[in-house]
């Protein structure tokens, strides 16, 4: 394997489609959909959520609670010790959530009294994730946390993979968490764009989308590593693009410019062509616009029959944490040698022009893409490879 390929060498993630690994799996392979109402806090809005449910917090912040899930989940499965000081180890996390002190109580408090409890206060700024986990861990290497809307979690891999290939660290957890919480929810449906159903990426009558929670994290690492551990990994990140449209403060570029620039990125990098790509784990948000851009970018790029499908109509959108929740779940898909139907899709929309995958389909390719668009005109792709 080429030396700018970087090993997937294990996986956590959890997420409503599953607790872990095994579970989401069996999730996509019976197409389950756990929607329903939220009730980790009060809220009048009667809007349906993915809510990842008999969950025993491992901490308070739960955005934490979930990144630890994720985070043991791959040291487990991890084929080796990175936590015995021999390795620089970094840690990069994506996120929007745990970026923001969402403490109602302590502003509504303030705001009346003009004094608070500042106990929320020195919560938040002890929950850096990247410091946490670093810290949790002994972990000795570079540490950040990435704040780049919906596709923080795909830019973390990236980073880290920048890391690895700058010779920073030797090994790499990166990916991304986010919680449900009151002010993303109400934030989302004041900007029209939540479903008041379980969403429908791609199809004719979406109506918006449905937010959830999740953490993922890949361990990644240098080909001089795991060779001196006999070790012989499957999957590797092999591209990763990144491009903003610079177009809107929320809607992506009509023409889906930084999205097809940030594809075209991940491509080069991976010196393979488009036509090597076996199949796309779109983003998929069921909104309006996000679909339409997103399938007209996939059009101008891709041969019309390439497989697509998104994997919100089984997780929500889990902001920060979807990029990296998702490009976890094109690795396993492509592992798996099959890809889930696209929980929702029924009519294909005459505006975009694809249609993903309605049943669960075999496929036996080499090469995966994963998008992630977001807010800001943020754009990102990621190469997943199976040796």
């Amino acid at each position: 394997m080429e030396n700018n390929f970087i090993a997937i060498s294990s996986m956590g993630c959890i997420s409503a489609a599953g607790k872990n690994i095994p579970e989401t799996l069996h999730t996509f392979e019976q197409g389950n959909v756990n929607i329903g109402k939220v009730t980790l806090f009060e809220t009048v809005l009667d809007k349906p959520v993915f809510e990842v449910r008999n969950y025993e917090q491992k901490c308070k912040n739960r955005t934490l609670s979930l990144l630890f899930s994720a985070v043991e989940e791959a040291i487990k499965n991890y084929n080796g010790d990175i936590t015995d000081g021999r390795y620089r180890v970094g840690v990069c996390i994506g996120t929007t959530v745990a970026s923001q002190l969402n403490n109602i109580e302590f502003y509504k408090k303030f705001k009346k009294t003009g004094d608070s409890d500042i106990a929320p206060v020195d919560d938040y700024l002890n929950g850096n994730l990247a410091e946490v986990i670093a810290r949790k861990y002994k972990l000795k290497g570079p540490k950040i946390v990435v704040v780049n809307a919906c596709s923080s979690g795909a830019d973390a891999i990236g980073i880290a993979l920048s890391w690895l290939k700058n010779n920073l660290c030797d090994i790499a957890i990166a990916g991304g968490a986010d919680e449900l919480n009151k002010i993303p929810l109400c934030g989302f449906n004041s900007l029209g764009i939540m479903s008041d159903k379980a969403c429908m990426p791609f199809d004719r009558d979406r109506k918006g989308l449905n937010l959830g929670e999740g953490a993922g994290v890949l361990i990644l690492e240098k080909e001089e590593i795991f060779s001196n551990r006999d070790i012989a990994p499957k999957l590797f990140v092999s591209g990763y693009g990144s491009a903003s449209d610079a177009y809107h403060l929320t809607a992506p570029h009509p023409e889906g410019k930084g999205l097809k620039a940030a594809i075209y990125e991940a491509l080069d990098q991976a010196k393979i062509e488009y036509k090597d790509i076996n199949f796309i784990n779109a983003h998929g948000t069921s909104t309006i616009d996000n679909d339409k851009v997103e399938g007209k970018a996939i059009k101008d790029i891709f041969d019309k029959g390439i497989k697509i499908f998104s994997t919100k109509g089984y997780t929500g959108h889990t902001l920060g944490a979807a990029g990296a929740i998702e490009a976890i779940f094109t690795a396993l898909t492509l592992k798996e040698r099959w890809i889930p139907k696209n929980a929702g899709f029924k009519n294909e929309d005459e505006y975009i022009g694809i249609s993903p995958i309605k049943i669960k389909t075999n496929v036996d390719g080499q090469y995966a893409l994963s998008t992630s668009l977001a807010f800001g005109g943020n754009n990102a792709a990621l190469i997943i490879c199976k040796k």
